[in-house]
């Protein structure tokens, strides 16, 4: 029998306006630290984004998206947070900021197997 493993994990979101406060879900990142798992995973819904603003700068969402994902996965290219544990890296991702791009505040769980609960919560959560 597997044990379950406490996650926390955070949903990315884009805020086409920030003034205005709304967002798009976009991405969803979650850790756990005993199995030394971080995983992101993001998809950029064009017309939605649009439909809050028309001129939001989608390629720069992109890149922006792009070096999140480099940070989390430890990839050189990340920079020098990118080479942080990974615990600082899902914190450093997770701070609040006010920006086009802000995550959700981490939320904690308890999973038998972290692939099938991350596929489970962005299925619920940004698809």
């Amino acid at each position: 029998m597997h044990e379950k493993q406490l996650y926390d994990y955070a949903v990315i979101r884009v805020i086409p306006r920030v003034e205005r406060e709304e967002f798009v879900n976009v991405g969803l990142m979650l850790y756990c630290k005993r199995q030394k798992y971080l995983r992101i995973q993001y998809h950029v819904p064009t017309e939605k984004i649009k439909a809050f603003c028309s001129e939001f700068d989608l390629y720069q969402l992109q890149q922006n998206l792009e070096a999140l994902a480099a940070i989390c996965e430890g990839k050189k290219e990340g920079g020098p947070i990118a080479q942080l544990e990974k615990d600082e890296r899902f914190r450093w991702i997770t701070a609040v900021k006010s920006s086009s791009i802000q995550t959700s505040r981490p939320h904690s769980g308890l999973s038998i197997d972290l692939d099938q609960t991350f596929e489970k919560l962005y299925n619920e959560l940004v698809e």
